[in-house]
């Protein structure tokens, strides 16, 4: 069962990250037999392959394409949704941490400091969670363009190992 991007599990960066991660190795498996059964299945029809064997082949094509375009247009859809108005959160906060700390390198009392030290620290914060939500979005977007090809992968390796046995 695939869980939701909107579960607890996805709210930590790290999360995300494992998540793709494994997704990719789980892809790359799958993807490394079908390649191993579409060759010896191309090998075995040779020149003269047959009506199934030439289906198969014009699938593997056709289903390159399809997941190529369905992960693209999914990894646009995140990335405008999220990417864009997170970098302008993220340098937004990062100007600001800027001015604080120039704030905090000109102060002339301590009392201005400590008042200056504090800003710095809250645009410091705001930088920090603006990065990793950053993080957040740019693995969703990693995920939301696995997810068509994994699914191929995956499919194909069951269909092609069943029809083995």
């Amino acid at each position: 069962m695939t869980p939701s991007f909107s579960s607890p599990r996805f709210f930590n960066p790290l999360m995300l990250w494992v998540d793709v991660a494994l997704k990719t190795h789980e892809m790359l498996l799958s993807s490394g037999s079908v390649i191993q059964m579409r060759t010896e299945r191309m090998a075995k029809a040779g020149l003269l392959p047959n009506e199934v064997d030439l289906a198969e082949f014009q699938l593997m094509s056709h289903e390159k394409l399809a997941a190529a375009g369905e992960s693209g247009a999914a990894m646009a859809n995140q990335l405008h949704t999220t990417q864009f108005a997170l970098v302008n959160r993220a340098v937004k906060h990062w100007l600001s941490g800027g001015a604080a700390l120039f704030s905090l390198l000109t102060s002339t009392t301590a009392a201005q400091a400590v008042g200056h030290a504090e800003a710095f620290g809250s645009a410091a914060t705001r930088s920090a969670e603006a990065v990793s939500q950053l993080s957040s979005a740019s693995a969703r977007i990693a995920q939301r363009g696995l997810k068509p090809i994994h699914a191929k992968a995956t499919s194909n390796a069951r269909r092609l190992s069943a029809g083995q046995a």
